[in-house]
């Protein structure tokens, strides 16, 4: 085998759950396969450099081996290898989701002094 459908190496790989979202990202734009926009039904060689983006992050990877099959994680793992500078930026991105849900938004409506607080922010000035 040289060659196999996208959706289908998307999906062995456990990039997605299923070959209907692997397609319907590929669909959307979400996959790019050397730069190029990829559609569910294009090849995938040993070689290519595909671009995913999914809910787990944007991944940057080189692929190793091809699979028509879903197979165990270890062997999905064994498909690709995910580039140093897609690590690092998916490692900054999971820093700042766990930063962001630190961050507590305030429930219900804002008071006078929380009113004070954003006007101030904004660089607006209330009174004399």
């Amino acid at each position: 085998m040289d060659s196999v459908r996208m959706d289908k190496w998307l999906w062995a790989a456990r990039f997605f759950k299923t070959r209907a979202l692997a397609a319907q990202s590929c669909e959307l734009g979400r996959i790019t396969s050397n730069d190029h926009q990829a559609k569910a039904a294009r090849d995938v060689r040993v070689g290519d450099l595909l671009r995913v983006k999914n809910e787990g992050g944007l991944f940057e990877v080189e692929v190793l081996g091809l699979s028509s099959v879903r197979g165990p994680a270890a062997t999905a793992q064994a498909l690709y290898r995910e580039t140093e500078a897609s690590k690092v930026a998916r490692a900054k991105a999971e820093e700042e989701r766990k930063a962001m849900a630190e961050f507590e938004l305030p429930t219900g409506r804002p008071n006078k002094k929380d009113r004070r607080t954003i006007s101030k922010f904004r660089g607006r000035v209330i009174g004399f």
